[in-house]
């Protein structure tokens, strides 16, 4: 493309060279392929372009190099809360940090790592359901849905045979069943009764569990947190974590399906599924527009400067493949190693939860692969749907034989 030439070809006035045209997010064409926009963005000479966002018609600036993004995620400029780019102010910013060092002293990797057998035998009861149901059967509803929640029970502490009802309620909450507004009301108010009941039973008969674990933590420094606020924490990590790795499960076993010799290569070597994972989570293409940030102040970012109040867009899995930081970004290598990928985030936004997450991906390869050696896809990978999500865009089905 020359360089006074605009993506679809078109010159630009002042003979520069300008970003690719159209809205954002942008329109694969193939499901498990990432928008060439991405690629363009990346190379062209407009790194934090502005773009209209689909659903809006706002403007929004979307950023999609690795170096961009990462500076983004580690920013505290970058706001969750476009008050503060309004105001200049930190808002609730120390609270919501409070929280999550609060969260990462119970919520260990070593609580996590003790509670993988629990995982491992989730994932293999969900298996033994699938073979003595139909053949095909789809993947998304029978074991990517209802194994994270069933996971976050079981971590919560909630009774097995209340998982259920939990997955009822968080499915809900994020609209992926076409309740309307009422039922969703109606299961939000629910939700947050349960775990009201919930956290007040485990003040009474603490468990090994991490409500309890917040509850000690804070009661032995002399700072108590109202029920309130650990039922807000309990019902984040709910919708939160039920939403994420539901989708990374129906997004990235397709893709190790989708060529035989990458399912194969695990078959042969059990070894590499840690390192599959992580290739698998860089190697992604949500094209859903992520979680607005919103600046507090002027950025000088990608080499322009960013004017206080923008809205900016991180397209995380753009800056996965771009090819400053990882060789061959194209390439799904199954043993990729190092693997700095931005999937979980960085800094002040690393997601909190990704040891129980990557945990969960690594045991549902295991246990497929243990258990469904044959596993396929029935359908042609072209013929799967995307569906909008909160955070990700996950698949409606995937529909599998074993």
């Amino acid at each position: 493309m020359g360089e006074a030439e605009v993506a679809d070809g078109t010159k630009a006035e002042d003979g520069e060279a300008r970003c690719p045209l159209g809205d954002f997010p942008f329109e694969p064409e193939h499901p498990l392929a990432p928008p060439k926009e991405w690629a363009a963005l990346r190379a062209e000479g407009c790194p934090v372009p502005e773009l209209t966002l689909r659903s809006s018609g706002a403007p929004v600036r979307v950023l999609t190099r690795y170096a961009d993004v990462h500076a983004m995620l580690s920013d505290p400029r970058f706001s969750r809360e476009v008050s503060h780019a309004e105001s200049g102010g930190s808002g609730t910013r120390e609270q919501h940090q409070r929280w999550r060092q609060l969260l990462s002293h119970a919520l260990t990797t070593q609580r996590v790592a003790e509670l993988r057998p629990r995982i491992t035998a989730i994932a293999h009861a969900l298996v033994d359901a699938m073979e003595a149901g139909p053949n095909p059967a789809d993947l998304v509803a029978a074991f990517a849905y209802p194994l994270p929640v069933r996971v976050l029970g079981a971590l919560l502490g909630v009774p097995e045979e209340d998982w259920d009802r939990l997955t009822y309620w968080s499915g809900a909450l994020l609209a992926l069943d076409g309740q309307d507004e009422q039922e969703i009301r109606t299961a939000r108010e629910d939700l947050l009764a349960y775990l009201g009941e919930h956290v007040a039973r485990k003040r009474r008969e603490p468990g090994d569990d991490l409500i309890s674990a917040l509850i000690a933590i804070t009661d032995a420094a002399d700072r108590r947190l109202p029920d309130g606020v650990l039922v807000q924490i309990a019902q984040g990590l709910i919708v939160s974590g039920h939403e994420t790795t539901s989708g990374a499960i129906a997004k990235l076993v397709p893709v190790l399906l989708d060529e035989r010799s990458r399912w194969q290569r695990l078959l042969d070597d059990r070894s590499l599924i840690r390192t599959a994972v992580e290739e698998l989570l860089r190697f992604d293409v949500n094209r859903g527009p992520g979680m607005p940030r919103y600046l507090t102040e002027d950025v000088e970012l990608g080499g322009e400067v960013i004017p206080k109040g923008s809205t900016t867009l991180s397209v995380i899995d753009a800056a996965n493949r771009d090819e400053r930081m990882f060789p061959d970004p194209d390439e799904l290598d199954l043993s990729r190693s190092p693997n700095r990928h931005l999937s979980f985030g960085a800094g002040s936004h690393y997601c909190l939860g990704q040891a129980l997450a990557r945990t969960e991906l690594q045991v549902t390869l295991e246990v497929l692969l243990e258990r469904l050696p044959g596993l396929a896809l029935a359908i042609p990978s072209a013929g799967l749907v995307r569906r909008g999500g909160l955070l990700t865009d996950a698949f409606e089905q995937v529909p599998v034989v074993w």
